[in-house]
């Protein structure tokens, strides 16, 4: 079996990379292959509505034909068994280069989904989501609702899909370097105290992806 995460943060080693590593972990504990794809490290762009992936007649029926950094990735997530999705929230959604990688995943998907011609293959798919915002701020906010709205577009696309908000995230290791109007003390608490729940919380999605794989 075969899991993959993509980390759509622009940096490697903090708390959206972290999460997926450690749902990495989970899915390697039950055996799985597993592999981190950064997105920052590709050269792509989102999708260039050339309706490629809508001729019937054409082999790249369901698949898209455009071809840049990003075409390894898309060919080897049509073998993957799972897929993990990982994206700090800018402006109250995904960073620019998961929306893009998005549209490019979905677009040949859309419309046509039960398609005898497209691939059958039934995938899991998670979401972390990593924010500065608390999980109050984000309900007020309306962020739930337009992230879901990914989620029902992946689980359409691929059968299962599960989201799980990382709130109130540590983002600066000294926040007296920095304008910022969160309170250090409070999200170096939050770090200390949830973050610990929150990767066990991905562990077991990579364990429990893993082992539905393996059924």
């Amino acid at each position: 079996m075969k899991v993959i995460a993509i980390n759509g943060s622009p940096r490697k080693n903090n708390n959206t990379a972290t999460l997926l590593k450690e749902a990495l972990e989970g899915a390697k504990s039950r055996g799985a292959e597993t592999e981190l794809v950064h997105l920052y490290d590709l050269e792509y762009k989102g999708c260039v509505s050339c309706f490629a992936c809508k001729r019937k007649t054409r082999k790249s029926f369901g698949k898209c034909l455009w071809k840049d950094g990003l075409t390894p990735l898309l060919e080897k997530l049509e073998e993957a068994d799972a897929v993990i999705l990982g994206s700090p929230i800018y402006f109250g959604s995904v960073t620019g280069e998961m929306r893009s990688f998005l549209e490019r995943l979905l677009f040949p998907y859309a419309y046509a989904v039960g398609n005898e011609d497209l691939s059958d293959r039934k995938r899991s798919v998670g979401c972390i989501y990593t924010m500065n915002v608390t999980r109050e701020r984000m309900a007020e906010m309306g962020y739930v609702e337009g992230l879901k709205t990914i989620e029902l577009y992946l689980e359409r696309a691929f059968s299962y899909a599960e989201s799980l908000f990382v709130n109130d995230t540590f983002q600066f290791d000294d926040y007296s370097k920095y304008i910022s109007y969160f309170d250090a003390d409070w999200k170096a608490k939050v770090r200390e105290e949830q973050f610990p729940v929150d990767r066990k919380k991905t562990f077991e999605m990579g364990i429990r992806f893993a082992e539905t794989t393996e059924r």
